[in-house]
């Protein structure tokens, strides 16, 4: 299972690189296309996971003024 991540950056907000910096640290890597970035769960992973996983993202952007929005389908990029 992957998820994915898409944002909204708001010129009032952190630059690109620090929320970079931050996704990295929660295992994200980035992508090109129609999302900005991907988390694989290697395994299925249970829905309260991955609810978990997405607070971990609010808490982690908190601040940072950047909208964001999770994706998580069962395949491949």
């Amino acid at each position: 299972m992957k998820t994915y991540l898409l944002l909204w950056y708001s010129s009032e907000g952190a630059m690109p690189s620090e929320v970079h910096r931050s996704l990295m640290s929660l295992g994200f890597k980035p992508i090109q296309g129609a999302y900005d970035y991907v988390y694989d769960w290697s395994d299925n992973v249970e829905l309260d996971e991955i609810v978990h996983f997405s607070d971990k993202v609010l808490i982690t952007l908190k601040g940072m003024s950047v909208m964001f929005k999770t994706e998580t389908v069962n395949g491949k990029e």
